[in-house]
């Protein structure tokens, strides 16, 4: 059974590092290469790291299934409109529903937070991703590259959704 939990203490958050490894090793390699992959893991999936996102305000949850952890997300309320930072589920569970349940979840917490809609970037080369966001209901909005440091750059499209109420 697909669970939703919010994170609790560096225990839950050494798990979602050492999954995210495995998630972002393969699949973002083959797009970023991996060297990207590894900078991009420390700067802003360590430990470390998404703590003092967290304390900042974002929200991480975990993805369980039947108590294993098989995904994790990340959002952030950016004054009316929901910001999903991250949203990442291990291959083997993919094409299963358990992305669409998720942005489910995501949806439902944006109404809570009283948001019109939720944005959210995408790699420009990420078309699986991209093509489930955009069957959701999710439109490209424009594209945005932002330097990170050390030579590397997010090369993403900005998507959103606009919510109905309710």
């Amino acid at each position: 059974m697909i669970s939703f939990n919010e994170v609790h203490g560096e225990g839950d958050l050494l798990e979602i590092e050492k999954l995210a490894a495995v998630i972002w090793h393969e699949h973002y390699t083959p797009i970023i290469g991996k060297n990207q992959v590894v900078y991009m893991l420390q700067k802003f999936q360590s430990v470390d790291a998404m703590s003092r996102q967290i304390s900042q305000g974002f929200h991480y949850l975990r993805i369980d299934d039947n108590g294993d952890l098989i995904g994790y997300l990340a959002y952030e309320k950016r004054n009316s409109e929901l910001f999903l930072s991250k949203i990442y589920v291990l291959k083997q569970y993919r094409g299963k529903g358990v992305g669409k349940r998720a942005l489910q979840h995501v949806m439902d917490a944006a109404r809570e937070l009283n948001c019109g809609k939720v944005t959210l970037t995408v790699n420009k080369l990420n078309t699986n991703a991209i093509k489930a966001y955009e069957k959701t209901g999710f439109i490209k909005k424009g594209p945005v590259v932002q330097d990170i440091g050390l030579g590397y750059v997010m090369d993403d499209f900005i998507m959103e959704k606009q919510l109905e109420p309710g």
